[in-house]
């Protein structure tokens, strides 16, 4: 039943600070508005013919394109048919984003209505929805059926995470709170309320949220110190240069590298903490004369192993998603001084020992604090 009540509390939380999130905002702050004069809009449709299709000359080149007529499946012209062109010329020659499409693909489109409010329809790329919901479906079903109840309670704890993410962090970065600050507090609210979501209220829990509160501490200090010290500005991406245009200025780019920073750790740090604590915890069980310098000895030897292959897993995660990008330049000429200096590759590296000095660090630390903790426990 507490956890119940644990879960209420922590869902009452999150939408009530989301909606009092305009309190911490500037006032200062106006958000760009949008042309009045333009209106653009996304539907989805169905390819429901291939008129024609081939190469055509475009310049010096021959390029893909496809005549298709298509059904409106939403909106106001729901039903009605349109017969639009799908070429290779609308995303450039590179061929990196245009795609062939057959008939019955569901398919995003953009419509833009031009100031004489004619329609420029523009395709956006296939329907991924249903893939991404049987991915969800899958997902969920396998953490139930493995975790059984703690797996539930592991799902609600991840919905209160999207939640103060969506409810309070991103609302008060949008009304111009200090991004920094804006991640703090939803650390504030995420850790304590999935933690003892996730592994209920006992012992373990408590040292793995006093550990995780420490190691983001360390670790919010250490981003702050290495963003300054390599001089990174946060508009490594093409989403932050969008960004700083669209809200002109008034969100603090660099900031908002930091927090991320900051949520990004959250989960390693969880998965360290809460394993070390667990550790020590059946040590203690498995012998309870041991003190807390044993404890902590034989801990440490777990951890030493849970902390090698959790940098290794870290390194591997950022440098997977960032496979494009390395590809890129080890085709280049440039020597290995240039291409780490770049502002793109600067922040990742940042990004990624920052977020493994503070899981190397958090190891012992939870370790020992568990150890003092189950050494004064009788099992």
């Amino acid at each position: 039943m507490r956890y119940i009540w644990v879960t209420v509390i922590a869902l009452i939380c999150v939408f009530t600070i989301g909606d009092l999130s305009t309190v911490f905002a500037s006032d200062s702050v106006q958000p760009l508005q949008a042309d009045q004069n333009i209106e653009t809009k996304q539907i989805l449709v169905r390819v429901t013919q291939i008129i024609n299709e081939g190469r055509e000359s475009f310049g010096s080149d021959l390029i893909s394109f496809q005549s298709l007529k298509i059904e409106v499946l939403t909106g106001e012209m729901t039903g009605e048919s349109i017969e639009l062109k799908n070429s290779e010329a609308n995303f450039g020659i590179s061929n990196v984003t245009y795609q062939n499409y057959k008939v019955g693909d569901e398919v995003k489109l953009q419509v833009t209505y031009d100031l004489n409010n004619q329609p420029i329809y523009s395709i956006e790329g296939h329907v991924k929805r249903y893939g991404l919901i049987s991915l969800v479906i899958l997902f969920v079903a396998v953490v139930v059926i493995v975790g059984r109840l703690w797996g539930v309670m592991s799902l609600l704890g991840l919905a209160i995470s999207f939640g103060v993410i969506f409810r309070v962090i991103l609302p008060l970065i949008i009304n111009g709170t200090q991004p920094v600050l804006a991640a703090i507090l939803g650390a504030c609210l995420i850790v304590p309320t999935t933690f003892y979501i996730s592994h209920g209220i006992n012992r373990k829990t408590h040292v793995g949220v006093i550990s995780t509160v420490i190691g983001l501490i360390i670790t919010g200090f250490l981003s702050v110190y290495f963003v300054n010290a390599t001089y990174l500005t946060g508009f490594s991406s093409e989403e932050a240069g969008f960004l700083a245009v669209e809200k002109q200025g008034s969100v603090n780019i660099r900031g908002l590298l930091l927090a991320g920073i900051i949520i990004g750790v959250l989960g390693i740090l969880d998965d360290v903490t809460i394993g070390q604590a667990s550790s020590v915890q059946q040590l203690k069980e498995a012998d309870p004369t041991m003190n807390w310098r044993q404890l902590f000895h034989h801990g440490m030897e777990v951890g030493q192993d849970h902390v090698s292959s959790m940098v290794n897993t870290l390194v591997l995660v950022y440098s997977g998603s960032a496979l494009p990008l390395l590809l890129l330049f080890v085709t280049s000429d440039r020597s290995f001084l240039e291409i780490i200096e770049l502002e793109i590759m600067a922040e990742e590296i940042v990004r990624m020992l920052v977020g493994s000095i503070g899981l190397v660090l958090v190891a012992p630390l939870s370790t020992l604090l568990a150890a003092i903790a189950f050494s004064h426990h009788k099992t």
